[in-house]
């Protein structure tokens, strides 16, 4: 059987990411960049004659020799609109991860993906994505409880491109810091109730264009709902060099927590925790992995968006499921 063949659009870090994932995975082969930028200047970057580096504009023409696009641009204005159009005619893969509005995203997908008859799976990054399957097992198996997740000490991709999507930001860098009192309190077995500023703080770091209304900008940050309305949130105006020296990393983990007691009232804490040095390569690693389900999904006859909920774990791996069961299980 031959290489699953496999294309990305766009190329920040998750894209670069994902080449490097690529590489790991002997039954992909990375057949193509589109990019909205020059794509010579990309060629340059990737340096390997066998990727083509095209246009974004010109990505209809490519519909016969790509199984799987893996979109990876942001959450916050672009993936909305790709990964539908995408779909039209590719099986699409994409990271979303604006909770609030995954009903939403996954519904247009969907409604594209059906029509064409591709799979288009979204969200699928560490969270939305791998923590979502931890809540949802550990919701089933302690059902009597609550469900807790904490994010960070870490940069959040999504959250920095929403602000440097704001009018007068040059670049920027956003940690997410989780509240350490409200996280032993839940390890404690306690169950407390937390609001969402009770759980995390947000701290921004932004590189401002010169003659840019900081106060402006800094109410913009603040205000911005699904992101920081809900959350304290310190804005520091700071020089591109110092972001470059002291932000130029992007590190981030998290934990899910689910508190409860099983029938005799015996209690129970279960805990999921990653720390990840790099943001986006882990993103990437994750993508790629179901890119190969969404290739076989669409192969039985599967079309419509799907979530991590609905990729059975097999289909993730390259291992057949006589392989699975002798080494994993």
């Amino acid at each position: 059987m031959g290489k699953i063949k496999i294309a990305i659009y766009g190329f920040g870090n998750l894209g670069k990411g994902v080449v490097e994932a690529i590489k790991q995975n002997p039954d992909m082969e990375l057949v193509a960049i589109f990019t909205r930028r020059n794509p010579a200047e990309i060629a340059s970057q990737v340096n390997n004659d066998q990727i083509s580096v095209i246009s974004a504009s010109s990505v209809s023409y490519y519909k016969s020799v790509i199984d799987v696009m893996i979109a990876c641009g942001g959450s916050a204005t672009d993936l909305p609109e790709q990964t539908p159009a995408l779909a039209k005619m590719f099986n699409v893969v994409d990271s979303f991860d604006t909770h609030a509005k995954i009903p939403e995203h996954y519904a247009r997908v969907d409604e594209e993906a059906k029509r064409a008859g591709t799979i288009g799976i979204i969200s699928c990054g560490w969270d939305p994505g791998m923590f979502s399957l931890n809540r949802l097992y550990a919701d089933v198996i302690l059902p009597k409880g609550n469900t807790y997740t904490f994010w960070g000490k870490g940069v959040s991709q999504g959250h920095s491109d929403a602000i440097r999507r704001i009018k007068g930001v040059k670049d920027a860098r956003q940690y997410t810091i989780p509240i350490e009192e409200a996280v032993n309190r839940v390890r404690n077995g306690e169950n407390p109730k937390l609001t969402t500023r009770e759980k995390h703080l947000r701290e921004c770091f932004v590189v401002a264009e010169e003659g840019a209304d900081k106060a402006k900008i800094e109410a913009e940050i603040k205000n911005m709902p699904n992101y920081f309305a809900d959350y304290d949130t310190t804005v520091h105006f700071i020089s591109e060099e110092e972001l470059l020296k002291e932000h130029s990393e992007l590190p981030h983990g998290g934990n899910v927590l689910r508190s409860g007691e099983t029938g005799n009232g015996h209690k129970h804490v279960i805990e999921y925790k990653l720390k990840l040095e790099s943001n986006p390569e882990f993103t990437a690693n994750i993508l790629v992995a179901a890119a190969r389900a969404a290739y076989r999904m669409n192969k039985n006859g599967e079309s419509g968006a799907r979530t991590m909920f609905a990729i059975p774990p097999q289909l993730l791996s390259p291992l057949s499921e006589e392989e699975l069961i002798k080494t994993l299980l």
